[in-house]
């Protein structure tokens, strides 16, 4: 008769979806800015704050280091860090750079979003709900 053991063994975890993702013009717009910049940079970082009048506004800045719990995301040759209290509303984004006869943006296309301004600058975004 075979013993049983009573020790757990550890479960192979699931692959974790990218919180955010870039397509390739705002992946090719960061490295240019990137190298542009003068100093070096651990990477990009992606929040979400307070603010505008539909309640939320995305936030980008470089970053001199990664703080210990930002969720660091490596796509198509940058590295975004985002930030912790931003990970559930930005779950599924996709980061878009888009060039028109009037302006050049960084865009995001988030499926957690559920309204946003007239001008674009400020969301209304709800938390990702889990599985």
């Amino acid at each position: 008769m075979a013993e049983l053991s009573l020790t757990p063994q550890p479960r192979a975890r699931r692959p974790r979806p990218k919180v955010v993702s870039l397509t390739e013009r705002a992946a090719e717009r960061v490295r240019e800015i990137m190298a542009k910049s003068e100093k070096p940079y651990a990477g990009l970082r992606v929040g979400v704050k307070n603010g505008g009048c539909a309640g939320q506004e995305y936030v980008l800045a470089y970053a001199e280091a990664a703080e210990p719990l930002d969720e660091v995301v490596e796509d198509k040759g940058v590295t975004i860090l985002v930030e912790p209290k931003a990970v559930l509303f930005l779950v599924g984004t996709e980061i878009d750079y888009e060039v028109s006869k009037l302006s050049a943006k960084f865009v995001f296309r988030n499926p957690n979003e559920t309204d946003a301004c007239g001008c674009g600058e400020s969301v209304t975004i709800e938390p990702a709900k889990p599985d």
